[in-house]
């Protein structure tokens, strides 16, 4: 008997809804082993009753806001937030009428010192993502309560490809990379990019981020982004 009979049927892509043009560049990764096992670890801890931030339909919402080739600058944070009512899918960004979280706050309090923009009185992003800022979790779920908890679930298999993509797809983009993300400095080609490196800006960094001058630098590269959030 033919041992093909008992090989196993590959599976279909997954089905991810995102922005069409991710959708043609990222293909390729909804196929992998790596994203199956993370798509059925979503589902299982869902089912046995645990709460994902964000929510389902927001886990995507940086590459919804941002298509693939509007994107100018990248922001990249470590997880989402793990509190009720924060985590809305974009790094660093909470929806208005959340408290603006304190690493915010002081990205905000460096803008003004690079740009002399007054902070707003919210914490949504949304704004600079329709600019062209995209603001990329390198893991994009948490569970309640658990920072990092899903740090080795695979996310950082699928974070690193799209970093990989517009490194070799786009040219003269801009990188911020803060704290242990500077590690993903050698994923991004830095002739053909703009690499900025500073602390995290988290008050736990105890101000080490202030004066790192990215935002004033990032214009050089992306002049049409002023980080208004209006």
């Amino acid at each position: 008997m033919s041992s093909k009979l008992f090989e196993e049927t590959p599976r279909p892509p997954v089905s991810i809804q995102i922005e069409a043009s991710w959708k043609g560049v990222l293909q390729e990764e909804f196929s992998k082993p790596y994203f199956y096992e993370l798509v059925d670890f979503l589902k299982q801890e869902k089912q046995a009753g645990k709460v994902i931030y964000p929510p389902g339909s927001l886990i995507f919402n940086a590459f919804q806001t941002t298509p693939f080739e509007r994107v100018k600058v990248v922001i990249l944070g470590q997880d989402p937030y793990h509190n009720p009512k924060e985590a809305m899918g974009l790094s660093f960004s909470v929806p208005k009428g959340v408290r603006t979280p304190p690493s915010l706050s002081n990205i905000y309090q460096e803008i003004q010192s690079d740009l002399g923009i007054v902070p707003p009185s919210h914490g949504d992003l949304t704004a600079w993502a329709m600019q062209g800022v995209f603001l990329l979790n390198a893991m994009l779920t948490v569970e309640h309560g658990k920072a990092s908890s899903h740090q080795s679930i695979g996310w950082q298999h699928f974070t690193d490809a799209v970093i990989q993509k517009l490194s070799k797809d786009r040219n003269n983009l801009v990188f911020m990379l803060g704290g242990i993300l500077r590690g993903k400095k050698g994923l991004i080609d830095s002739n053909k990019h703009l690499i900025l490196e500073a602390a995290h800006p988290s008050p736990l960094a105890k101000g080490a981020f202030f004066g790192c001058k990215h935002f004033l630098q990032s214009q050089s590269v992306s002049p049409n982004i002023r980080c208004r959030n209006n």
